[in-house]
């Protein structure tokens, strides 16, 4: 297999500079032929490579992308190999990062590389910018708020919102895990805890816990495409926001997600509109440019919505 247009693409963004974490090569976007297995992400310093499939060469890429980044300050090159049971990860090429960090600006989320799922989504990058224009537009015309933050996991956007200005978040997450790991990550960037709740609760069967802790100004919904026995995006969705209105104050923003390639923007469109009349898509945000798609329908799409209640 050829690797030379992943390489001439990592070289590039290599030169860029800045340890900001980003995704260097994103093959699932199916851009590039042969190569839409592989995807290639910088947590200075280190790197991550993904194999979502058996590829010819895979150390050797790796070795080929330490000699690259080196003189750029990267200390070493994990390979998670997601075909294998347990989604492994070595280092084949320099030295293990002992504890890896996504970083974004000024804070810091720890990572674990040992996991499928390290702690820190690359691609909602454009969803995160947009929190914190919320947050300052609101407070800069001096309203107090309130932030729902549904299917929470390790709570970034509400490092981001927190630290983006003085405010309330309510975190929902049904695994414990995930919510105190978001605890530790305000707490590891020097953010109050004050106002900022973590509830293991289930977002849709266990509404009736949290909709009073509203009304919410903003609000984030972003749910596993497919939670076995918990979430199906398919069946649930909608009934969720059926729910919703029930702790938005009128005029609240919501960043609604949708992280699945077989729904179009049109069909999630059509979800949020019947689920209520009061709801009105404002746009689409656009895609994270380190994640290029052949297809925008089977990119994660993220809707800017008003509930005009």
């Amino acid at each position: 297999m050829s690797w030379k247009a992943l390489l001439e693409l990592i070289e590039k963004k290599l030169e860029e500079g800045g340890t900001d974490s980003r995704r260097f090569f994103h093959g699932r976007g199916r851009c590039y032929e042969g190569l839409e297995q592989v995807c290639v992400d910088s947590f200075y310093p280190a790197i991550l490579v993904t194999f979502f499939e058996p590829h010819e060469g895979e150390d050797e890429l790796c070795q080929r992308l330490w000699e690259m980044a080196e003189p750029y300050g990267y200390t070493g090159v994990a390979a998670q190999r997601r075909y294998l049971q347990g989604a492994p990860v070595e280092w084949p090429a320099g030295k293990p990062v002992a504890a890896p960090l996504a970083r974004r600006g000024a804070l810091k989320f720890p990572l674990t590389f040992a996991r499928q799922n390290v702690g820190f989504f690359l691609d909602i990058e454009p969803g995160r910018r947009w929190l914190e224009e919320q947050v300052h537009a609101r407070i800069n015309a001096g309203e107090s708020l309130k932030v729902l933050n549904l299917f929470a996991f390790t709570c970034a956007f509400s490092v981001v919102a927190r630290a983006a200005g003085e405010l309330e978040v309510v975190n929902i997450d049904v695994n414990r895990g995930v919510l105190n790991r978001g605890r530790e990550n305000h707490l590891s960037n020097n953010l109050p805890l004050k106002g900022i709740k973590f509830l293991q609760l289930d977002a849709l069967r266990e509404f009736n816990r949290f909709d009073r802790r509203g009304p919410f100004q903003l609000a984030i919904v972003d749910p596993p495409t497919r939670q076995k026995g918990r979430f199906d995006v398919s069946e649930n969705y909608e009934k969720l926001l059926q729910l919703l209105p029930a702790c938005l104050a009128p005029g609240a923003d919501l960043l609604m997600v949708l992280n699945s390639p077989g729904h179009s923007e049109a069909h999630f469109r059509e979800v949020i509109e019947s689920a209520d009349s009061r709801y009105r898509v404002i746009e689409r945000l656009p895609q994270n440019t380190d994640f290029p798609d052949r297809d925008p329908d089977a990119a994660l799409k993220m809707l800017h919505v008003r509930f005009e209640g």
